[in-house]
């Protein structure tokens, strides 16, 4: 029976729902078998859930996803098996988070020139355990009937063009690669699907991060339809990269896709795991 991985994962610590030990006990519950905690620029909840994994004998892999900056775009980059001691992986991450908090400054700025006062108080009530994001500003617009859903929150208010929207440099794609190859980790381009570049920006930016050092692309996650899926793994092929799968799971009513759903990947991707040790378990 084959093993079921989901290498891309969030909890409290970033913007998931749950704490990283209640993630792990969650991942159990639905059947993974070798799960990854990747919060965003954020790696304090991978120690809890490592300890939990092994108490319920899951296989557990470090992990870490990277905002970037690439040609203006918001790009994300998953490490896997990174060391979060790694002092350029770490600084570079408390770098990351500190500009989070100028960016959720600017944010609150813009929804309040709309007539929405108190959104930064707001969404830090919602960001408790580690970083600031604009799920945390979604939350609060829900919970205080400015808008029905999360969804329609990011269309009316977070989104570019939109008065909650505030740009903001990332890291650098070379940055963020050299952090998670220097600590050791996998680097992958995460949910490709989402990016809207276009083909001739996609070749250019998988021929960029393939020369970085870059080394998967998930080709399965759960903002992905199955159209996506045969798409991004001849895109794999092409260059040469290895495919990953994960839900992104961020807790119910903010995922994509529940934990354990995960279709297999496309005949002809070669597993980021292929070579693992936990794939032979």
């Amino acid at each position: 029976m084959s093993l079921i991985f989901d290498l891309h994962s969030h909890s409290n610590i970033s913007d998931g729902l749950l704490s990283p030990a209640e993630l792990v006990e969650h991942a159990a519950i639905h059947n993974v078998d070798v799960l990854a905690l990747t919060d965003h620029d954020d790696t304090g909840g991978l120690e809890v859930a490592a300890s939990e994994a092994k108490r319920l004998g899951l296989q557990f892999i470090n992990g870490v996803e990277i905002s970037v900056t690439w040609k203006k775009r918001t790009l994300h980059i998953v490490g896997l098996k990174i060391d979060p001691q790694h002092p350029p992986l770490k600084f570079g991450l408390e770098s990351i988070r500190a500009g989070r908090h100028i960016r959720a400054a600017g944010m609150a700025a813009g929804l309040e020139k709309v007539g929405i006062k108190g959104s930064l108080e707001g969404a830090y009530q919602y960001a408790t355990e580690g970083i600031i994001g604009r799920i945390h500003f979604a939350r609060f617009l829900v919970d205080s009937g400015i808008s029905k859903d999360t969804k329609s929150v990011f269309k009316k208010y977070l989104v570019k063009g939109k008065p909650g929207y505030f740009e903001h440099q990332w890291a650098s794609l070379e940055d963020a690669v050299n952090w998670i190859v220097g600590s050791g980790g996998v680097a992958v381009l995460a949910h490709p699907g989402r990016y809207d570049l276009g083909r001739i920006n996609m070749l250019l930016l998988l021929n960029e991060f393939r020369a970085l050092g870059g080394a998967a692309i998930e080709v399965v996650t759960g903002s992905h339809t199955g159209a996506q899926y045969v798409e991004y793994a001849k895109y794999a092929q092409l260059f040469g990269l290895k495919s990953s799968q994960g839900s992104d799971y961020h807790g119910k009513g903010l995922s994509f896709m529940e934990m354990g759903r995960l279709p297999m990947l496309p005949s002809n991707c070669v597993p980021v795991w292929h070579d693992w040790p936990e794939a032979l378990l």
